[in-house]
């Protein structure tokens, strides 16, 4: 059975140029949308499959129609093709749920490089493809992420705060789903020029379930001994231990404060030491086989005119999505 495709693009030579560049060898039916309006017609009156949309066009932009694509549920893999290469726009439409971004004039070669990429001749690939994306996060969904993890992490800074007798910054929790290769480039980034020591600790509950990790800076166990008044030479021993209460600290307030705005009871493992003085790389490296897609909340908490500097990392497993959308758009139907 042929495969429904939309163009859509404001320029009949483009829409042209676009279909004339696709696989001789793909059994596609292939229509046509003149504008942002008519392509939102179009997708509810023919469900095409896959969706090659242009960005600048009249009465509807291109990232008005991938809005409006989120905002009324349609189902259809989208493929931007655009003269507009800043990389805020790649960004943008990306974040708006599309798969790629072709820069015109699209030759057809790069046209079956992006096809094979996402192996979107295959419909069970497509199927897989388009109910991963369903799961991304959506701008409300993403908001109420971090105002829980914002009230969770301030709980855990006041803590450590009245521990250290300092002033504890506080970021922006960062969320994001990610999949395996992206999670490991995200751990890795947190610092690339200095040796780290790690715990992490599984929690479950309620149908999610996933692991805590704290990243310490090994530049930082001086300064936190001096700020806990300890006096004997800080070894490895010591070093330890000091990872330890900090993870206790942070990890258990953190779930805690997350367990109570979710009305959701976790059950907390013990901590593993990940290792001490190494690379991030090497720390995340036993890991990387247990996660195949996460919903990654990173936290990188600071302390006030010391050296001192450490990121908690919550990883929910892949089956917990459901679960927890379920319960963040319970608290939105709240308000």
């Amino acid at each position: 059975m042929a495969t429904p495709i939309l163009i859509c693009d404001d320029s009949r030579l483009a829409r042209r140029q676009l279909a004339r560049s696709l696989p001789d060898d793909w059994d596609i039916q292939i229509e046509y949308a003149e504008h942002g309006v008519h392509c939102i017609e179009q997708i509810k009156k023919i469900k095409p499959e896959i969706l090659f949309l242009d960005l600048n066009m009249p009465q509807m932009d291109g990232y008005e129609v991938l809005q409006a694509i989120e905002e009324q549920n349609l189902e259809v893999l989208t493929v931007v093709v655009s003269g507009d290469i800043q990389p805020t726009a790649h960004a943008r439409v990306m974040e708006l749920g599309a798969i790629d971004f072709i820069k015109k004039p699209c030759s057809a070669e790069k046209l079956d490089e992006i096809i094979e990429k996402h192996g979107i001749k295959d419909k069970a690939i497509r199927e897989r493809l388009a109910h991963k994306l369903g799961e991304q996060l959506e701008p409300e969904i993403r908001d109420i992420y971090q105002e829980l993890t914002n009230v969770a992490m301030g709980q855990a800074g006041d803590l450590l705060a009245r521990l250290l007798n300092v002033f504890v910054k506080l970021p922006i929790p960062n969320v994001n789903v990610l999949e395996v290769s992206e999670l490991n480039m995200a751990l890795q980034s947190i610092d690339l020029n200095e040796s780290t020591s790690g715990v992490c600790q599984g929690f479950i509950g309620g149908g999610v379930s996933g692991e805590a990790l704290i990243l310490l800076n090994d530049s930082s166990f001086k300064e936190i001994a001096s700020l806990m008044s300890y006096e004997g030479e800080v070894n490895e021993k010591v070093e330890l231990e000091l990872l330890m209460d900090i993870s206790n600290i942070l990890i258990g307030s953190v779930l805690s404060g997350l367990s109570k705005q979710l009305d959701m009871p976790f059950s907390q493992g013990h901590p593993v030491v990940m290792g001490q003085h190494c690379d991030v790389a090497e720390l995340v490296h036993t890991n990387k086989s247990r996660w195949q897609r996460t919903l990654a909340i990173e936290v990188s908490y600071g302390v006030e005119d010391h050296d001192v500097n450490f990121d908690l990392m919550l990883l929910f497993t892949e089956d917990s999505l459901k679960t927890l959308k379920y319960k963040v758009e319970y608290l939105l139907d709240d308000y």
